[in-house]
């Protein structure tokens, strides 16, 4: 998976982006366009959390406080200062970035994974108590409203390109957009050199530390890439859907969910993320119909996958395969 990409994972890739490009072709419906935005959103946002737990072996818990703050940070200053929300998508994640480095420079010192989860998921906490209770300028669980949106544009032979609640075409390119970029940074870390050097420091930070790989600057970068990812996402959330609560962005169900995208998808894989976001986000949708059973049918499908596929969905095809290679061995015995 680390080394050069196969041409049929270049293929199946490419073919995936196509598809999602021209979804917004042949489907109108907004409510549909919503389902894609938020799969690509999710997306994002599980292969940025994967890219510290998964490849970097970090176990940390709180990454829905970098969520939170983007969305945060974000829609406060379109709200209070005017700047325009383009701008503040790269601040935001700048922010989130310098906010991870500040939490990963004493959560390094911890040796131990689970008190690494505990620290991190206590910092979350944290932010999300505080802005809950500063209701002076959050609202708290009120609401944060009167966010601005994405400020319209012309584009050669395309014309105007407009950011509506009624028209989501333009969300959900700008998500691609976003969806793409994270995806190709990704894929370039983790086939260079620097991408050998996290796995050898995810399997042995000792054999790592041996070889001239310098453990602790690594991990630094991958929770401060992470974080600002992660921040961007919380941008584009809040001027995206234009309202805001703690329980929305920052509640521990945000970052349990993510986990489950992940572990359902594939841990240690490129598309497993991808592939458990987008199958969770639109089960999640489609489940809306069965009113209370909705979480007790979600929560026990998670389990029956992880339990019959402990490697995820994106290696079922690897295993079928091999059952399918073992059953003819059999045969024809």
């Amino acid at each position: 998976m680390f080394g050069a990409p196969t041409r049929t994972f270049s293929v199946n890739f490419a073919l995936f982006l196509v598809a999602l490009a021209l979804f917004p072709v042949f489907v109108r419906d907004s409510y549909y366009l919503h389902v894609g935005i938020l799969c690509m959103l999710f997306a994002s946002f599980a292969l940025s959390w994967h890219l510290v737990t998964g490849y970097g072996g970090l176990k940390t818990f709180g990454h829905q406080a970098f969520f939170g703050i983007g969305a945060y940070f974000s829609a406060l200053v379109s709200i209070h200062f005017g700047i325009s929300p383009w701008l503040l998508l790269l601040v935001a994640g700048i922010v989130a970035a310098i906010l991870g480095l500040l939490i990963a420079t004493p959560v390094l010192r911890i040796r131990s994974m689970p008190h690494v989860a505990i620290v991190t998921l206590s910092f979350a906490e944290i932010i999300r108590a505080v802005i809950s209770n500063w209701r002076d300028v959050t609202r708290g669980e009120l609401g944060l409203w009167g966010i601005r949106t994405f400020e319209s544009f012309s584009l050669p032979l395309i014309g105007a390109v407009s950011f509506t609640s009624t028209d989501k075409v333009s969300f959900y390119y700008l998500m691609f957009l976003l969806f793409a970029l994270v995806c190709f940074t990704v894929l370039a870390i983790m086939r260079s050199q620097y991408g050998l050097a996290i796995i050898a420091m995810r399997e042995s930070e000792n054999a790592a530390d041996s070889l001239g790989v310098n453990v602790v600057k690594y991990k630094l970068f991958l929770f401060a890439l992470s974080a600002f990812f992660v921040g961007v996402c919380g941008s584009f959330y809040a001027h995206y859907l234009l309202i805001l609560t703690p329980s929305a962005v920052l509640h521990i169900e945000v970052i349990i969910l993510v986990i489950a995208m992940t572990l359902v998808g594939g841990v240690g894989t490129f598309a497993g993320p991808i592939i458990g976001a987008f199958l969770l986000t639109i089960l999640g949708e489609w489940l809306r119909g069965f009113g209370d059973y909705r979480m007790l049918i979600y929560g026990t499908m998670i389990l029956l996958c992880v339990m019959f596929f402990p490697g995820g969905v994106a290696k079922l095809g690897s295993r079928l395969r091999e059952f399918g290679g073992f059953s003819a061995r059999v045969a024809r015995r």
